[in-house]
């Protein structure tokens, strides 16, 4: 077994953002954990993100507005906030903080017995 690696979530983060950055910080069989940073970016236009994965998703700084297929219901995330998203839950992003940059947690987990806690 190799030896642990202490790591910080805020550290290398962009002073330029042209694209969206994605980091994956672990991956194993039932589960992928990545960092994304944005700075006013958005989903594309078209087409939906439709997971096989069930996702957690936290917001570290920034803000961001995700909108879900089935009802077309927005969700707007702030600092300290987190969503858990069913797998095949069409979402996109339709808003990140323009000024400022937005920093997520997000979790993939393909685990079927979930309980979210309230």
């Amino acid at each position: 077994m190799s030896s642990s690696i202490m790591k910080n979530l805020f550290a290398c983060l962009p002073a330029d953002l042209e694209n969206e950055q994605f980091d994956e910080l672990l991956r194993a069989k039932n589960i992928r954990i990545e960092r994304i940073v944005s700075k006013g970016h958005t989903s594309p236009e078209t087409g939906w993100y439709d997971q096989e994965e069930h996702e957690w998703v936290l917001v570290l700084e920034g803000a961001g507005t995700l909108l879900f297929a089935e009802d077309n219901r927005q969700v707007t995330l702030r600092k300290g906030d987190y969503l858990h998203i069913p797998a095949h839950a069409r979402h996109k992003v339709v808003w990140t903080e323009p000024e400022e940059l937005t920093l997520w947690l997000a979790v993939h987990y393909s685990v079927e017995d979930i309980t979210a806690c309230e």
